[in-house]
């Protein structure tokens, strides 16, 4: 197992940044696609990315790639699958996945295919007639798209974005990968004064504050790999004791501010729970009226949207207010995403650079102004 291959789904617009982490990671053979990137290394690969990752989804292990466009050819390709090397006798081997623009297109009808497949490779490999299925779990996953099948095996588990610090969030929570990659975006490493003064649950402060601290946020969760018997459980051991040694600490000036006392105190108990808490401050404050908390910094938030029609007008209003309220600010720079076409028209300001990326199903732009305000 010195050399496998594994696929990393991000979010639309995030495959770049993830790709850019793994090169970090010095991951090798690391290859950007639509929707997910790629690489090879073995299970301290694995391991590594699974702790280190701040903006992929998942780490999968590519089981099979294979063309299919009837039932009988997906068969085919999983049976011919060396599944005996992943999964034990007495392994749990759930089905699930997706179907994309193929011939094959109901997927309960190809997760029985999967299963069969499986059942029967295995079954045949260890030389038993019913597989009992009462060990550990391997999930399989397999993604139809075009005619072609991947068929993967996930080593994580509950998402990456789960972090573990956020058991709640607000009505609009904003996923912890999404945000990782504002920040990112921003360059932001610790130094400059951070603002978000829409805090919400706390998110876009909490992914800043790991940032600058640089510590990996998968330390305090676990994943479904490390239940695997053909990793070594020294690898998880090994890539947590390294992550550990790569933090800094310093001194940083991170603010959450939010209109809702109760997102102030939600934000703080999530930054506890994140054991970033002596990092970020916290407090009640009206984003278009409030002090600016510094003379310069890096601003980074997700305002209101509006999807109904009543909502969009106010979040407009929002917008246009919160612009004048930055009209002096010369030496900050706001990094703000929002689904509104139109606003750059009620913030007053063109953005130096637009970048689309989608928070949940929502097609939003992240508008940067790495430039500030022009004096």
């Amino acid at each position: 197992m010195d050399s496998l291959e594994f696929a990393v789904p991000t979010l639309f617009g995030l495959e770049g940044i993830a790709g850019d982490e793994l090169r970090r990671m010095d991951m090798e053979d690391v290859r950007v696609e639509n929707g997910r990137v790629r690489f090879r290394g073995d299970p301290n690969a694995m391991a590594r990315a699974n702790v280190c990752l701040r903006t992929g989804e998942r780490v999968l292990l590519v089981l099979a790639d294979f063309p299919a466009d009837s039932f009988e050819a997906l068969f085919q390709g999983v049976y011919h699958a060396n599944l005996e090397d992943f999964i034990p006798k007495d392994g749990a081997f759930p089905v699930k996945g997706h179907c994309l623009n193929s011939r094959l297109m109901s997927v309960p009808d190809c997760q029985a295919i999967v299963k069969k497949a499986a059942s029967r490779r295995l079954g045949e490999k260890y030389g038993l007639s019913w597989l009992p299925e009462t060990g550990e779990k391997y999930q399989l996953q397999f993604s139809i798209m075009n005619d072609r099948v991947q068929l993967y095996l996930d080593t994580t588990g509950p998402g990456l974005h789960k972090r573990g610090y956020r058991a709640v969030g607000n009505d609009a929570p904003l996923r912890e990968t999404l945000a990782a990659a504002m920040v990112l975006l921003t360059r932001y490493r610790g130094r400059e004064f951070f603002w978000d003064p829409f805090c919400g649950s706390g998110t876009i402060p909490i992914e800043a504050a790991l940032i600058a601290a640089n510590r990996a946020p998968g330390l305090n969760r676990s994943f479904a790999g490390e239940r695997f018997a053909w990793a070594d459980a020294t690898v998880w051991r090994d890539a947590r004791e390294a992550a550990k040694a790569r933090e800094f600490h310093g001194d940083y000036r991170i603010l959450g501010s939010d209109n809702d006392p109760k997102c102030v105190s939600l934000s703080m108990a999530n930054a506890r729970k994140a054991g970033v808490a002596s990092m970020i401050t916290f407090r009640d404050g009206d984003a278009t009226s409030m002090p600016l908390p510094a003379a310069e910094g890096i601003l980074v938030c997700n305002p209101p949207y509006g999807q109904r029609m009543l909502e969009q007008r106010s979040a407009q209003r929002l917008y246009a207010e919160f612009g004048r309220h930055l009209r002096g600010a010369v030496g900050w720079k706001p990094y703000i995403i929002t689904s509104e076409p139109e606003f750059e028209h009620y913030f007053g300001r063109r953005a130096d650079r637009k970048r689309k990326l989608y928070n949940g199903m929502i097609q939003c732009n992240y508008y940067m102004y790495p430039g500030g305000k022009k004096k």
